[in-house]
């Protein structure tokens, strides 16, 4: 396979820790197991909020969530990205000046797992989106994509527990992103994608996670076309993926898969 731009190192120190306990049978286990700490996040001198996190890639996590927040706007210039571990902090700063006292008092918790958070209008500029509707998606590369994906040295298969999301062109998976929350591993996603500049218009963009509204909204924020999913989907979901004219592929597993919204972008090439 391709070498990935950027891919998940699951024997980096501190992402996992091994613990023992008993099995079925009574006998002594040793098994890694995910590890999950804060890091409260700063844009300027205003704290936003505080993430539970694996703790890789803060300065992708921070950027990704303040782009999907709409806090971070695409013509922002960042001055400085500063991460204290000891302190379990970053700070993002830019060079327009910020105050968001106003939306940060309006928050709703997301369905996400590890307690996702959205503040003020979770449907703010959405109706103003295009997605590229020239794009294709063969299933061809669906059924390369999951074979690629699942075999990938992972966290996952190291220790489970945790969601794994991949930007992909064609066939191809470029950035393979995990977390203990889906919306943490498509927040990186978004953070490398402004920090280097990647055109989405002709991208893939797969999770492990449920295809929910925040999946949806977060995706169609990136500006890509297509969102998959080896798992199932909820109304509100598919609902805004029709809306926004995005395609939308769940319950993806081998040779199976079902299309809930954008099915003319599927080109059916695999015999």
């Amino acid at each position: 396979m391709k070498k990935l731009l950027l891919a998940p190192n699951p024997d980096q120190a501190g992402l996992s820790v091994n613990v023992t306990g008993i099995n079925q049978n009574g006998q002594t286990v040793n098994i890694a197991v995910v590890t999950e700490r804060p890091l409260t996040l700063f844009l300027n001198g205003q704290e936003i909020v505080t993430m539970m996190t694996i703790g890789d890639f803060p300065d992708l996590l921070a950027v990704g969530y303040l782009l999907n927040q709409n806090m971070l706007l695409d013509t922002d210039e960042i001055t400085s990205i500063d991460h204290d571990a000891d302190i379990a902090t970053i700070v993002v700063r830019t060079k327009r000046k910020t105050d968001y006292e106003n939306k940060l008092k309006k928050k709703t918790q997301t369905s996400g797992c590890a307690q996702g958070t959205v503040f003020g209008d979770i449907m703010e500029n959405f109706e103003d989106i295009e997605l590229n509707k020239k794009a294709v998606v063969k299933t061809s590369w669906l059924y390369q994509l999951q074979k690629k994906i699942n075999t990938a040295p992972s966290l996952y298969l190291k220790a489970g527990a945790i969601h794994g999301c991949v930007l992909c062109h064609e066939n191809v998976p470029l950035v393979y992103i995990e977390d203990v929350g889906r919306h943490n591993a498509v927040d990186k996603i978004a953070g490398y994608m402004f920090l280097n500049k990647i055109d989405s218009a002709d991208k893939l963009f797969y999770t492990t996670g449920r295809l929910t509204s925040e999946m949806v909204i977060k995706t169609a924020k990136m500006g890509i076309p297509v969102l998959l999913s080896r798992s199932g989907f909820t109304a509100w979901g598919v609902d805004l993926a029709k809306q926004v004219g995005m395609t939308l592929i769940g319950r993806m597993r081998g040779e199976r898969f079902t299309v809930l919204a954008g099915q003319e972008r599927v080109e059916f090439d695999h015999e």
